[in-house]
């Protein structure tokens, strides 16, 4: 890895402080599932398509690789609930189900019951597979923060800085991004290894980061961050 301690981003060179080293950073992969990613799963119940997300998985695994042969810290992140549904709240269900195939959050579909733990749809693909050692974060909601013990476990390794990918970019890649913002750790959100079901929601979603002077962090490629390792 090169000397340099900033990588190239928008609105200003990240992290902040100059202090990208594998003692501070860590990547995030959010909620890159059966269920986001495949066919038949909760993504396609709610009438988007599934390309944009299979479309970032070659930005992931370089990410992964290079992260991994550095010796930084990687987290994944799951959405979904208990087979009870405890977790799940009535309006939540409700709004899982206001689509046109009926189907939400519970249901079965082709790869099991949508967005539940334990099911063939919660897992994360086999393409980006985490590793015995990568803690996996399983969230049921938006943000990895809420109701885990993500924040514990960032705590315990110092961890200050996070370059979140994944999907989707204007949910819980956002959520996730603005909760860590107010926790005072500086985010890089990565434009060509996040998607949304809409591109407009996506590029959306990356405007509003840089808005005064980077609100909730900053934003680079795929290449800008690899460029550090060369």
């Amino acid at each position: 890895m090169k000397s340099s301690s900033l990588i190239p981003a928008k609105p200003y060179n990240w992290p902040h402080d100059a202090s990208f080293y594998k003692s501070t950073t860590a990547l995030v992969v959010i909620d890159m599932q059966v269920d986001f990613c495949a066919p038949g799963g909760y993504m396609e119940h709610q009438g988007h398509s599934i390309q944009p997300a299979r479309d970032i998985i070659p930005q992931i695994q370089s990410l992964l690789s290079h992260f991994r042969a550095s010796g930084f810290a990687v987290y994944h992140t799951r959405e979904g609930h208990r087979p009870d549904l405890s977790t799940l709240s009535g309006r939540e269900l409700l709004r899982s189900r206001n689509n046109p195939s009926g189907l939400g959050i519970g249901d079965v579909g082709p790869n099991g019951r949508l967005l539940v733990r334990g099911e063939t749809g919660h897992a994360t693909i086999p393409e980006l597979a985490p590793l015995p050692s990568e803690p996996i974060i399983d969230k049921p909601g938006r943000s990895a923060f809420t109701n885990t013990d993500f924040k514990l476990l960032l705590d315990n390794r110092g961890i200050k800085n996070l370059i979140i990918c994944g999907v989707t970019t204007d949910v819980c890649v956002s959520t996730t991004m603005r909760d860590a913002n107010d926790m005072g750790m500086d985010c890089l959100i990565v434009s060509d290894a996040t998607a949304a079901g809409r591109q407009d929601l996506h590029e959306a979603s990356l405007a509003t980061v840089c808005e005064e002077g980077g609100i909730f962090g900053a934003v680079a490629s795929t290449a800008d961050i690899l460029s550090v390792f060369r």
